[in-house]
């Protein structure tokens, strides 16, 4: 059985919708994950935030909007007046569940019920609209079997024993539906995954029922070797391994969280990525297999900031690392890089709102400088330390711009350079040409 998600601009509009359903009525049996409609999140948290406010008037306005919205789309969706009357029954039935929360307290737990209303409209629609065309289809309720523990994280043997359970009750179906994002935490409370959303449902009901292939459906056109907005010439890529994908999704790539692909890595079940505007194209696979001796991909991220710290002191002394780490986890601040020399320590960060406090913390150890406004470029492949060449060519190809730090090694799959914001755009386009068009 194969697992297919199907991101909210995929879900976005009834036309979109009808596209979508004959995407996945090809005969074989599948589970399919829907987000939210495009918009609908946004719009329940700007429900939610009213409420927050104690502004009912105004989250009533803003519910009214979007449900106007909703009566337009099962007008324009459905054919026969039965399945009008189905679907907007079952929608005013959640907002006006939505508007029952506009007469109490509000809290983050309610935030969470409202804003899992989405996933759980969009996917009624769907499943009307295939029962309307005579599909065998049926909704798996995400909310009866998707669960995080007690730190949050989802619970793989509690999916796996629900999801199952759930799909003997719906036993013959051809099509199973269900809501991607949401599920229940440990105390049973409405809740959803955050990181990854539902390309993270997908891959955890993906491995729950050890499916062939797990398919990601958006609206871009698969991976390719360098980002086409900036760079002229990008090609597709057709094959990535799990640890190329989560340095590409780290490193500038939108299409992929590296947290929800982790279930299929582990379970060593493919993922593929495809553009529901081109259902014909290939897309981008995503497996345990390595293509050997080949680069894939060239990827950047934006607003770094380096910090250097040098203390004749760090000469032979034990801790001194430890002592520079401490003060950025007690900020709660991540690094991307990192160098060390004998005599002083070099780091990258992404997020600058503590960076003040970090550097008169670091400022007890050495000498402290920053650079600011700076970029990391990726070069993501096969890059094994006895695959001679390729860390050459990718220096040679960066020997007209100023390097910050490189680091290579911590991985077998990504050399990285930090560079000035203001050269990237040539140094993704030189090394575009060095290591794909040479």
């Amino acid at each position: 059985m194969k697992v297919l998600k199907f991101g909210g601009t995929s879900v976005g509009s009834a036309e979109r919708i009808r596209e979508v359903a004959k995407l996945i009525t090809d005969g074989e049996p599948k589970i399919v994950v829907l987000s939210a409609m495009s918009g609908t999140t946004n719009t329940l948290v700007e429900i939610s935030d009213y409420l927050y406010k104690k502004n009912p008037e105004g989250a009533n306005e803003v519910i009214n909007r979007l449900e106007a919205q909703y009566r337009g789309h099962v007008n324009e969706l459905y054919a026969t007046a039965e399945y009008k009357q189905k679907a907007s029954e079952l929608l005013r039935s959640h907002f006006n569940y939505i508007r029952s929360y506009t007469k109490d307290l509000f809290t983050l737990f309610e935030e969470k019920v409202i804003l899992a209303q989405g996933e759980l409209m969009s996917t009624a629609m769907m499943n009307f609209y295939l029962q309307e065309c005579g599909v065998k289809a049926v909704l798996l309720p995400a909310l009866e079997y998707m669960r995080t523990d007690k730190n949050a994280e989802p619970d793989p043997v509690y999916i796996k024993d629900k999801l199952h359970a759930q799909l003997e009750l719906q036993a013959g179906a051809n099509i199973y539906i269900t809501q991607g994002y949401i599920c229940r935490n440990a105390y049973g409370e409405i809740d959803n995954l955050q990181r990854g959303g539902s390309d993270y449902t997908a891959s955890l009901i993906g491995a729950a029922v050890n499916a062939s292939e797990i398919q990601i459906w958006t609206d871009i056109d698969g991976m390719h070797n360098n980002d086409p907005r900036v760079v002229e010439h990008t090609l597709p890529v057709r094959h990535l391994h799990f640890e190329e994908a989560a340095e590409l999704a780290y490193f500038g790539a939108k299409i992929l969280h590296p947290t929800c692909i982790q279930p299929a890595k582990y379970a060593n079940i493919p993922v593929r990525l495809l553009n529901t505007m081109e259902p014909e194209a290939p897309g981008t696979m995503i497996s345990n297999d390595t293509e050997k001796g080949k680069i894939k991909a060239v990827a950047a991220k934006d607003n770094i900031t380096a910090i250097k710290i040098k203390s004749g002191r760090m000469l032979l002394a034990y801790g001194f690392l430890r002592k520079v780490f401490e003060i950025f986890e007690s900020y709660q601040t991540s690094i991307d890089m990192i160098c060390t020399s004998e005599v002083g320590v070099s780091v990258s960060i992404d997020n600058t709102k503590h960076l003040n406090e970090i550097l008169d913390d670091l400022k007890k150890y050495g000498t402290v400088t920053v650079d600011s406004d700076m970029c990391i470029i990726c070069v993501v492949g096969d890059l094994d330390w006895e695959n001679i060449g390729f860390e050459a060519k990718a220096l040679d190809a960066m020997r007209d711009i100023p390097v910050r730090m490189i680091s290579f090694g911590g991985s077998n799959y990504n050399i990285s350079f930090l560079i000035r914001q203001a050269d990237k755009k040539r140094a993704l386009q030189t090394l575009s040409d060095s290591l794909f068009h040479s």
